[in-house]
């Protein structure tokens, strides 16, 4: 009999996904059309929920430079998606180099 292989969850097919701290000191994941995300004890835990929600894109997660609440019910501010992908191209660039 063949092992089956585990399969993507359905919401890899999601945009970004946003990494920060909280108010209380907790690492948030948000998938900015708020899709999924959670509380995590650490940051290695809150990029490796998003790395599995949104199907192993590493260049879609995104750290929030002024923090982060999570929120399900509305996505993040806009002024938090322009400077969390203003960063993201910024440290693309500075790999690239």
């Amino acid at each position: 009999m063949k092992q089956t292989e585990q399969t993507e969850p359905p919401s890899c097919r999601s945009g970004l996904v946003f990494i920060g701290k909280n108010s209380r000191g907790n690492w948030v994941a948000q998938e900015e059309n708020g899709l999924f995300g959670g509380l995590f004890i650490n940051r290695a835990e809150a990029i490796r929920y998003a790395l599995f929600e949104n199907g192993h894109r590493p260049e879609a997660v995104v750290t929030a430079p002024n923090g982060l609440e999570i929120d399900m019910g509305r996505t993040p501010h806009s002024s938090d998606l322009m400077l969390a992908r203003a960063n993201d191209e910024n440290a693309a660039q500075r790999r690239a180099a």
